[in-house]
């Protein structure tokens, strides 16, 4: 089995490859703004867990995926020519969430620090008193 930082480093390699292969080598414009976000991948480097987002509604996410997914093989393909191992691992890709997290997340923060200096710019009735 590999060390994990050949684990880690491997999954960087997978990232990079398949960030470029979708940015740049796969013409199809379903796929343009696709971020691949993470990849996770066993000790035995047999599997990668692909994580990717883009801007877009539910249907738009759906519609990515399933590209994705019927692209797996020309993927792999292209993996197992440009990265040295023994067996190209198989890809599973999913759907990333995080970045719409974050997006309400600064949304929820914008909202109480606005909140926070309404409170602090309201004249204080009790002091008058």
């Amino acid at each position: 089995m590999p060390s994990p930082i050949r684990q880690k480093r491997v999954a960087d390699r997978i990232q990079a490859e398949i960030s470029t292969l979708i940015q740049l080598e796969m013409n199809d414009p379903r796929l343009n703004l696709v971020t691949v976000t993470t990849v996770n991948i066993d000790r035995e480097l047999e599997h990668a867990n692909v994580f990717v987002s883009t801007v877009g509604d539910e249907a738009r996410r759906k519609e990515v995926i399933q590209v994705l997914d019927g692209a797996k093989g020309f993927i792999r393909r292209e993996l197992s020519r440009r990265i040295q191992l023994r067996r190209a691992p198989e890809i599973i890709f999913h759907w990333d969430p995080s970045p719409e997290k974050v997006e309400e997340v600064s949304q929820l923060l914008d909202q109480l620090r606005d909140a926070a200096a309404s409170v602090e710019a309201e004249p204080d009735h009790d002091a008058d008193e």
